[in-house]
């Protein structure tokens, strides 16, 4: 076991005790003046144990008053283990990949008044009431379609003729004609996010603010654009360029699918990158923006990369603030996290792959990166409805049964 871990489980039993005895919870003394900041990490098939591990190795050795114990989300979300820890009284002092809404705000430090963050990526853009509660390390795209390019050489494809959403469909159908699985899904948050990786980019680009008017009931999923996008998807599935059972595989199943050639696309963010290069696939791996019936290419839906929060009822706030700065300001420690995850960020150079180019070249020719935050963000819970109804589609429901479906959801949330 992990010696973080092996912290964790002997903090659990010392709060637990404490707890009944009356203690304050929060932030841990790790005896003779030493601090244990624990923070709460998701861990994916790029931001392993290990790489945490190995990162809070460096702080620790320049910090050595400070230990870091990683607090694991496991199989719940970042923002359901932070309100789990807060009602058993036992805070956290940093969450990484959780960003506040209007709604969950108050729970973490506005770290506005900090000279270093204003200096950080998409800064602004994620602001809300004019304070400052997340920074980041870098950004993301998502907007982009990786392809197996044997499979394309072997169906007569060339993806840099890939343009329109009936191109696309034409390229599916040779795919599936040739014996490929078209296009590689998976199930669990994976459906509803390469949705929103295709749609968000055709129909923010025509209407950056079209959140905005939903939010004010000017527009409907079910009038707008959007529509389409579910009907795409629906008809997709019915000609068998996605593979139906895919949405019992995982997300580390659906992109080793993919990796091992089982696939032909697979839409993902920038953070594929790396795992193809840990796969020693990245040559035989190439990239362009999604298709848009409208203006091509189009923006490239996307956010803040290695986002970080400090918890509010944390009792060690200065040593946390310390910490989140060191992760979004240290020259190494920002190379090695967006290394780690194909992320980016302006004046930050680092050795990649010819598929780690090709997305910097999306990038580079992207009218915008369209993010969905501050005004722009979509009210609290939709990501998990848009996974939940686009799932229903592999099991029989209609376009309009989804369209319906969200709006009466959004409606219903106040």
């Amino acid at each position: 076991m992990n010696r973080r871990l092996l912290a964790a489980a002997a903090t659990a039993l010392a709060l637990t005790a404490t707890s009944a005895c009356g203690g304050d919870g929060g932030g841990t003394d790790g005896g003779a003046g030493k601090t244990t900041l624990r923070m709460i990490v998701n861990i994916t098939p790029n931001l392993t144990e290990q790489f945490w591990n190995g990162l809070f190795d460096r702080y620790e050795a320049k910090h050595p008053d400070v230990t870091v114990q990683l607090e694991l989300t496991g199989t719940i979300e970042a923002e359901a283990k932070l309100r789990q820890d807060l009602a058993a009284g036992d805070p956290p002092d940093i969450a990484q990949h959780l960003v506040p809404t209007p709604e969950t705000a108050e729970l973490f430090v506005d770290l506005s008044g900090q000279p270093w963050a204003a200096k950080t990526p998409l800064f602004d853009d994620y602001a809300i009431g004019g304070k400052h509660y997340v920074v980041g390390v870098g950004e993301q795209i998502q907007s982009l379609v990786f392809y197996n390019k044997k499979a394309f050489t072997d169906a007569g494809l060339d993806a840099t003729e890939i343009r329109t959403i009936a191109q696309f469909e034409e390229a599916m159908g040779k795919l599936k004609k040739a014996g490929l699985v078209p296009l590689q899904t998976a199930g669990q948050w994976v459906t509803g996010a390469q949705f929103s990786m295709l749609a968000d980019a055709g129909v923010l680009t025509a209407d950056p603010d079209w959140t905005v008017k939903r939010k004010k009931g000017e527009t409907t999923f079910a009038a707008s654009g959007y529509k389409r996008y579910y009907e795409l998807y629906r008809s997709w599935l019915d000609q068998g360029f996605l593979d139906k059972s895919a949405l019992g595989l995982q997300y580390p199943d659906g992109q080793a699918a993919f990796l091992k050639g089982d696939s032909a696309m697979y839409i993902m963010g920038s953070y594929f990158v790396p795992a193809a290069d840990e796969a020693g696939k990245s040559d035989g791996i190439g990239v362009f923006p999604v298709p848009s019936d409208g203006a091509y290419p189009p923006g490239q839906f996307g956010n803040m990369a290695q986002p970080y929060t400090v918890v509010a009822q944390s009792k060690h706030r200065e040593a946390a603030i310390d910490l989140v700065e060191w992760l979004v300001t240290d020259e190494e420690a920002i190379k090695e996290q967006l290394a780690a995850d194909g992320n980016l960020r302006k004046g930050f150079a680092y050795d990649v792959s010819s598929l780690g180019d090709g997305v910097q070249k999306v990038l580079d020719e992207t009218p915008a990166v369209l993010v969905k935050q501050g005004d722009r963000q979509p009210v609290q819970g939709y990501a998990d409805e848009l996974n939940k109804q686009i799932q229903s589609l592999f099991t029989g429901a209609s376009a309009a049964d989804v369209a319906t479906k969200l709006d009466q959801w959004w409606d219903s949330q106040g």
